[in-house]
């Protein structure tokens, strides 16, 4: 359990938002995201949506079923969970 676990506890939106903080600068599908954390592809569109909503992840679609996310990095918001997620795993205890 990393630090960010340790304060907010592990819920698929915290596993969804830190996998898409290792993979920042790339874009990524649900069923990647899925593969990844070990999540439901239901259960990862269901956590991102609010992500969207709040503009931390930016949605693309690619033609009319394929979809696209990443971290939104111009977001005031996304760089503060950035730096707070950076700093928090700087500390050692």
């Amino acid at each position: 359990m990393d630090a960010l676990e340790e304060i907010f506890g592990k819920t698929a939106q915290m596993t969804v938002l830190k996998n898409l903080i290792a993979h920042k600068d790339e874009s990524t599908y649900l069923s990647g995201i899925a593969d990844e954390t070990g999540l439901s592809h239901s259960s990862v569109a269901r956590v991102i949506t609010p992500l969207i909503k709040i503009n931390i992840v930016i949605e693309k679609p690619l033609g009319k079923q394929i979809r696209t996310f990443r971290l939104n990095l111009d977001n005031e918001k996304t760089k503060l969970i950035l730096d707070f997620y950076n700093k928090l795993n700087k500390i050692k205890d």
